[in-house]
Formats: C-alpha cells, structure tokens, sequence
C-alpha cells in the first residue's frame, strides 16, 4: 500500500505481468507460481515453456494475463490502435493494460537493450491512477480526457505498444466499451 491507500507492487525481477495484474486488481491475487503453473497448464507438454522467461525469470506473455484475469471473471479485450480512443468508453472497464517497450539497466547503468513491460492502470476513488510497477508510487492521470491523453501518449511511444481494456464478461459480450454516436455500444 502506498501513501494513498493504493495496493503498488514494485518491480522485481521480470515479474511485471504478475505486479500489472496484482496492482489493477489492487490486491495481492496473483505470484510468480501462480504464474508459473498458469504456463504449465497453457504448455503441459512443454520443456521450454513459450509463455515465459527461459531463465525462470517472468517475462510470461499475453496468454498468462488472460488467463489469469479468467480465473477472476475478467476479460481482455484488444484495444485496435487504428480506432480513435474518443470511441472509447473510459467508464465501462475495470481497467486496462499496457505493454509497451522499457529500457533495460544495471543499477544506474542503462543498457542499449529494449524489453517489454506490462503497466497496469485503474480508476480508484475517482481519478484514474497508473500503476506501474517501476514507479516508487502510483501516479495520478486524472479524469476520463487526461487519461486518453496518458493512453494515446503511450500508444504512440512504439507501433508495437498494445493496449488491453479488462472487461467484465457482460461488458465483453455487449461490447459497451466502445463509444457509438448514441453512447455505448450495446450488442
């Protein structure tokens, strides 16, 4: 917890799927094990299982963050970057998800080396908040304007940088995320 009341989870090792996950649900459901046997049930058959680090490290990919948001009723949906986010309906997810690409460093040494690292950020109390992992403490964005402006800023970082908006089911099978002329889209 920090100042605020927030749940933070600091980063650590590559475990930044699992601190997104921990820090948009603002609890502490998830660990490198969970993970870890999220990965062993996605690739039973595995010996270098795809959805992580070889090291053991984290580095767990897209599938483990779905997965594990389907244990706890949630759903990613894609955000298609083509789309403008004013379509966007701020107000319908839980939350959203980032990844986008992080400097690699040694201590104060930053390594020519780009990774990617997921970002967690959530509506608490109000204001919407980001969540990363490596920031000493969650930071303020502000309302709905300021956060499609935090949105299309990290977007626009790298073309591969993606967005995931966590859904409820309902949410997902009305597609009441999107924006239509007449409000929220309803299947």
């Amino acid at each position: 917890m920090d100042g605020a009341g927030l749940y933070h989870e600091r980063q650590c090792w590559e475990l930044c799927a699992v601190h997104a996950l921990n820090n948009l649900l603002q609890r502490p459901q998830f660990s490198k094990q969970s993970a870890d046997s999220i990965c062993t049930d996605l690739s039973p058959q595995s010996v270098l299982n795809p959805h992580r680090s070889v090291l053991g490290t984290g580095n767990y990919d897209v599938n483990v963050i779905m997965a594990a948001l389907l244990s706890q009723g949630l759903r990613a949906v894609w955000w298609d970057r083509r789309r403008s986010l004013q379509c966007l309906c701020v107000s319908r997810p839980v939350g959203f998800i980032l990844n986008v690409p992080s400097r690699v460093s040694l201590g104060l040494l930053s390594l020519p080396l780009r990774r990617r690292h997921w970002v967690a950020v959530r509506r608490i109390n109000g204001p919407y908040y980001n969540l990363d992992s490596k920031l000493k403490s969650p930071v303020c964005i502000g309302g709905e304007e300021e956060l499609r402006l935090f949105l299309g800023e990290q977007l626009s970082l790298d073309s591969d940088s993606q967005l995931l908006l966590v859904v409820s089911e309902e949410v997902e099978e009305e597609g009441s995320w999107l924006l239509t002329a007449d409000g929220p889209h309803v299947a």
